[in-house]
């Protein structure tokens, strides 16, 4: 895994956590990342990295109407 370093003002009063929790959930929402490779990014488990996506606006739903059809599909 690759490390990189940020700075961020000392007036976004904001947790390490957070932070990483936020970037995680938007790599996550964009399908950049799997829910297993974002929650290892914030050192929590996948079901509690699925558990707390609301708090951070992410849904773990696909808004994709193709994925939707895929999956009615698949049902």
């Amino acid at each position: 895994m690759r490390t990189i370093q940020l700075n961020i003002p000392d007036s976004l009063e904001m947790s390490n956590y957070d932070f990483s929790m936020m970037v995680a959930a938007k790599l996550y929402e964009e399908q950049k990342l799997s829910s297993g490779q974002a929650a290892k990014i914030v050192g929590l488990s996948k079901r509690a990295f699925i558990e707390l996506l609301g708090v951070y606006g992410v849904s773990v739903f696909s808004n994709s109407i193709l994925d939707l059809h895929s999956d009615i599909a698949n049902a």
